[in-house]
């Protein structure tokens, strides 16, 4: 660097005129060898990846220190026994009409007809009339609670498990935060389902990728540091990239989902290259076998979030112009005024509108999902982040509106979820040494799957909670505040009219 600083120097003490014949000079001799690059593609390309080789070996790395921190998860201690209850165990077609549950900690410990399990001191819960499912599990969930400034309260999470949804994967979280907010309610500090994330997505945005090391490189953020468990390949790039990324995420034990992005034949491929995740529907109908039993023999697990259905109008639409939401009381509990009143107060410009029910397309998606599921294959449920919580029995009802059974449907938003997450040897099921996840509804939903939200009580990781309230009843007796998002309607004090 002195020596060029030196060079320069000693040149411009020649004068202007030598300053002018430099540049000539140099101007002349890059102009050469644009022309030489230009007319021998080989030569341009050794001097680009030359030119690379030394840029990367400039790259500066920082010495690592790694800091374990630990903290102890939330798990509760006691003995319930849930009696008399309708039990669909999602272990194949079984449902136990009139059973009894027993649950030790946070793991069920025994389950049959009633009156047969011997529970002790266990607390006993009457459940006579209700039905009892695993807990719900919505397999592309965006919620995203404020960024940068972590809360000790987080109404989405709240809204999600008052209705039923115990487990949640978000496959694009734009940032980090929702990892540290995952622990916040491992540790039983805030109230939610479980959490579990792709992290940001592996997006074209992000990286340019140029060789396997270096997506492998990349994917160390996620399997070392943030210890997703999931991965979400956005569109990287051409086919090369896509494979250098599920090469690299299986070396790293990351299973990666994949973005549909409205593109068949790229959906398609990422069939083949062995991608076991597809978010969003597949946008063509109908789908033919060659399709459908492609993907159910593949395992791919298809979450079409229909709520945001490719190819018409969102399916959301349909449901915020023939229901009610925005009068619905359980729903105010849990969404903040201005949340839901954006919404549900008014569906036009950008959120859609009135659509003629013909319109609507997420029926026939929908007969897409129960063929694949037929045949074997992987579904699940995913609400979009679009209604916290009702969202998710939406979402349900229009994936069982294409003719699935409202038996598949359960199973679809249960243990098919489960095994499309790598979760099914501990949740998705009602069995002996699994987590303590239920939902226990008033009504059945074999019957109506619409009966999905006539919920009473939510057991998650062996707590219950109030169904309408969120207060927990079991084993700790506490009311759910719900005054950190929620506000008190003025009060008329004047007899003024």
């Amino acid at each position: 660097m002195m020596a060029d600083a030196d060079s320069v120097a000693s040149l411009k003490a020649l004068g202007t005129e030598a300053v002018k014949a430099a540049d000539s000079v140099a101007k002349a001799k890059k102009d050469a060898l644009a022309e030489l690059f230009k007319n021998d593609k080989e030569k341009a390309k050794s001097d680009s990846l030359h030119k690379a080789e030394l840029k990367e070996g400039e790259t500066y790395k920082a010495d690592e220190k790694q800091v374990k921190l630990y903290y102890e998860k939330d798990i509760p201690k006691g003995t319930v026994l849930l009696t008399n209850a309708r039990i669909v165990t999602m272990k194949g077609d079984e449902v136990i009409e009139k059973g009894d549950i027993l649950i030790e900690n946070n793991r069920i410990k025994e389950i049959g007809i009633s009156g047969s399990l011997d529970a002790g001191k266990a607390k006993v819960f009457d459940m006579s009339g209700k039905t009892i499912t695993p807990g719900f599990i919505d397999t592309h969930a965006h919620m995203w609670p404020t960024w940068g400034l972590h809360k000790n309260s987080v109404w989405m999470y709240a809204a999600n498990l008052a209705y039923g949804v115990t487990t949640t994967r978000d496959p694009q979280t734009a940032t980090t935060d929702v990892l540290t907010y995952g622990n916040m309610v491992d540790a039983g500090m805030i109230p939610g389902p479980r959490i579990y994330s792709t992290g940001p997505g592996v997006g074209y945005w992000m990286y340019n990728l140029k060789s396997l090391d270096q997506t492998k490189n990349i994917l160390k953020q996620y399997s070392k540091y943030f210890n997703t468990q999931y991965i979400k390949m956005y569109r990287v790039g051409n086919r090369q990239h896509r494979q250098w990324v599920i090469m690299a995420a299986k070396e790293q034990k990351l299973m990666p989902t994949t973005e549909g992005g409205l593109d068949f034949k790229l959906n398609m491929t990422q069939l083949i290259d062995g991608y076991p995740g597809h978010e969003h529907s597949i946008p063509i109908y109908p789908l033919y076998q060659d399709v459908t039993k492609t993907i159910a023999e593949s395992k791919m697990a298809v979450t079409p979030t229909l709520l945001v259905a490719y190819g018409g109008p969102w399916a959301e639409n349909y449901y915020y112009t023939t229901e009610s939401p925005l009068h619905d009381p359980k729903l105010n509990r849990f969404t903040p005024y201005e949340e839901l009143n954006s919404k549900a107060r008014r569906r036009a410009g950008g959120l859609g509108g009135w659509f003629a029910p013909e319109d609507h397309v997420f029926t026939k998606h929908a007969e897409g999902i129960n063929a694949i599921f037929e045949q074997g294959g992987l579904a699940g449920i995913g609400s979009h982040g679009q209604l916290q919580g009702l969202g998710y029995h939406w979402e349900l009802w229009s994936v069982a509106s294409g003719g699935m059974k409202a038996h598949d449907a359960l199973k679809v938003a249960t243990i098919s979820g489960a095994e499309a997450l790598g979760l099914d040897k501990e949740l998705g099921s009602i069995e002996v040494g699994k987590l303590a996840d239920l939902v226990i509804m008033e009504s059945n939903p074999l019957e109506n799957i619409r009966n999905t939200n006539t919920i009473t009580h939510v057991m998650k990781n062996g707590r219950i909670y109030d169904g309408n309230t969120l207060d927990e009843v079991y084993p700790t007796s506490r009311k759910m505040d719900a005054t950190p998002w929620t506000k008190v309607a003025p009060v008329s004090n004047t007899t003024l009219k």
